[in-house]
């Protein structure tokens, strides 16, 4: 069975335009993938811990050594990383606030950057180890893709590079602060997953 991972941010629920377009995306794979399974790691309705010293020193601690805390820490991100890895396709949606990503993803992103596991090291570099697709639906207030000001999805396309894991289309809503031009670029987004050959 061929399984979508679904990672959503937004904090503004339904009303989230990243999380409409990825409802786009989610339905068009599910038609060309009756006996698929979708996946819903929803990060802003179940936010994860933010990474501290607590947590960097119960990976850091040899598992035999570790305590009943840490190895519910580390717990968390070995559940995130067995997700992430049993998926086949990855679909993530995420809003811009204050020109990145949510914290909220930040802290995911954060528990599944693991040494041996997503990504390794090598002498000519680090070499991420997921080898998988996935989809990005963005939203902005305003019209910052491919700006200096756009920290969102460039950070995006190079974290999800370094674990593995190949962007292969980017769908953009911006301006959705600023009326009839939002809305018409929230209209080609969706149009674009509509022309979109999805597997």
């Amino acid at each position: 069975m061929t399984t979508l991972l679904r990672i959503d941010s937004s904090a503004s629920g339904e009303q989230s335009k990243s999380r409409q377009l990825a409802n786009e995306f989610v339905a068009k794979w599910l038609a060309n993938n009756p006996e698929g399974n979708v996946v819903v790691r929803d990060v802003d309705a179940h936010p994860l811990p933010h990474f501290t010293s607590e947590t960097l020193g119960a990976l850091f601690t040899p598992e035999e050594n570790r305590t009943d805390a840490q190895k519910a820490i580390v717990a968390i991100g070995d559940e995130l990383i067995d997700e992430i890895e049993a998926a086949d396709v990855i679909a993530v949606s995420a809003p811009m606030y204050n020109f990145g990503i949510p914290s909220t993803l930040k802290s995911y992103f954060d528990y599944i950057a693991r040494a041996g596991r997503t990504f390794k090291y090598t002498e000519t570099g680090p070499v991420g180890l997921l080898n998988k697709d996935a989809y990005l639906f963005i939203a902005s207030g305003s019209f910052l893709a491919e700006t200096p000001m756009d920290h969102q999805v460039p950070y995006l396309n190079t974290f999800l590079g370094f674990v593995g894991i190949t962007v292969k289309d980017t769908f953009i809503a911006g301006g959705q602060a600023m009326g009839e031009p939002g809305a018409a670029s929230f209209e080609q987004a969706k149009a674009k997953i509509s022309d979109t050959i999805v597997g």
